[in-house]
């Protein structure tokens, strides 16, 4: 009997990664192959199970100290109808505020509702409409969800990512402080984690950890934030796999993909959770420390062919843009990896602070204080403003990025840079440009008198 490992090397030589159509004869044996596949593969179905069980998992709040901070304030959340919007909606309604404002550009995909809310329209991108919206609504506390939220979408719609998630949370942040809000919380990504990458999305969201920093340090606004990683309850991925199941072709980017997975009842209230651990003057991010064991996502692929009896073909189809195909090497110490949750980084870890809740983790994002990102933000939003040419908005994000990369590595400990350096030197003859870049900053950092 041929093994997993015999049948997917197979479909691999039959169809080739990068390819954009297959042909009818490849496909008729791609899916003799997933069949096959599925026939010697083990634990499939219940990987698929396990994955959609993740979508009832919730974390143990502290609801004597949620009370005292909700109950009889007026909330505002942008981003309230998307799914995490409106499942933290809920989770804010029932603390009792005395009013609850939901902010979104009013896209919706049928996401529940609060009969108490008000539901606003206004665009993150828009300054003015924010200000006013905040001078009326007079918030005491921000919930900031919105966001463009998908990496392969945010390698085609550059523009679009950079001014919401970038400049968006500025605005966001800079029109609450000018209304005298007291506090904001918002919605980052696991993806953060990166001290530098090139894919748009986690670019875009990494700046915007340090727009909230740069914001949080000036005292006048209290600012945490939460990081999630992929939300069953909104998963593209899952939808695009029920879709091709029913007419098309499975495209996985690779045969050993795993990623951590968390529901949005988790997510809404791990935001809950980092409006209780923030501290005036510092910008702490907090995250979820156990999310089980990585869910496999080619039994999950699997999972659902199984369940729907559907004889689509598989095909390996290499990384798109905006997904890292090889982590840096350095990212995870093993002497913090497995104590943290897996959204923070070597570097992060090593300045752990309290935590609300024994289910979460935070940490003080600190970055050393230096003009050039500033002014790489300047530009960059002068860039979005005269341009949507992709190519401009790219450059302009990916300088601020590199730039943030030394901030970051200026204020870590020079003991943890040099854990990261010798952890990463094996590998430096198989890394990419990007990568080796990295480990140069972080030698230079650690070297640094």
């Amino acid at each position: 009997m041929e093994t997993v490992g015999d049948i997917i090397n197979c479909m691999r030589a039959v169809a080739p990664a990068g390819q954009s159509a297959l042909d009818q004869e490849v496909l008729g044996r791609l899916r003799e192959l997933t069949q096959a596949l599925i026939a010697v593969k083990e634990g499939a179905a219940e990987e698929h199970e396990r994955f959609l069980g993740i979508g009832q998992r919730g974390l143990c709040l502290p609801e004597a100290q949620l009370s005292a901070w909700l109950a009889g304030t007026t909330v505002l959340v942008t981003g309230g109808t998307g799914c995490i919007g409106s499942t933290l909606m809920a989770q804010v309604a029932a603390r009792e505020p005395a009013r609850l404002v939901s902010l979104t550009r009013g896209s919706t995909d049928g996401w529940p509702t609060q009969a108490t809310a008000e539901y606003r329209q206004a665009d993150v991108r828009d300054r003015g409409a924010l200000e006013a919206v905040m001078r009326e609504v007079r918030p005491d506390v921000i919930f900031h969800v919105a966001a463009q939220r998908e990496p392969a979408r945010a390698e085609v719609e550059v523009h679009r990512t950079v001014s919401t998630n970038v400049l968006g949370t500025r605005n966001v942040l800079e029109a609450a402080e000018a209304a005298g809000v007291p506090q904001v919380v918002c919605a980052s990504t696991g993806k953060a984690l990166r001290p530098y990458s090139p894919d748009m999305y986690t670019a875009s969201k990494r700046a915007a950890e340090w727009v909230a920093s740069s914001v949080a340090a000036r005292g006048e606004l209290t600012i945490s934030a939460g990081r999630f990683t992929h939300v069953l309850d909104n998963s593209v991925i899952y939808r695009r796999l029920l879709g091709w199941a029913e007419d098309g072709v499975i495209r996985l980017h690779s045969a050993s993909i795993a990623f951590y997975v968390q529901s949005a009842l988790e997510s809404a209230q791990l935001l809950l959770l980092a409006g209780l651990g923030a501290q005036r003057g510092e910008f702490r991010v907090h995250a979820i420390t156990d999310l089980g064991w990585p869910v496999s996502l080619l039994d999950v692929a699997l999972g659902v062919l199984i369940r729907t009896g559907s004889a689509t073909p598989v095909y390996f189809s290499g990384y798109d843009p905006g997904y890292e195909e090889v982590p840096f090497p350095g990212l995870y110490d093993p002497m913090t990896a497995g104590d943290v949750s897996p959204l923070l980084n070597a570097f992060e870890a090593a300045v752990g602070t309290s935590s609300p809740c024994p289910m979460v983790d935070a940490f003080r994002l600190d970055m050393a204080a230096h003009p050039r990102p500033a002014k790489l933000l300047s530009a960059l939003d002068e860039i979005c403003d005269r341009t949507t040419d992709p190519d401009e908005v790219r450059g302009g994000l990916n300088d601020m990025s590199w730039a943030l990369l030394d901030a970051t590595l200026q204020a870590v400990p020079r003991r943890v840079l040099a854990r990261a350096a010798a952890l990463s030197d094996p590998h430096q003859d198989v890394m990419g440009a990007d990568h080796r870049r990295v480990l140069e900053a972080i030698r230079d950092s650690a070297g640094a008198g």
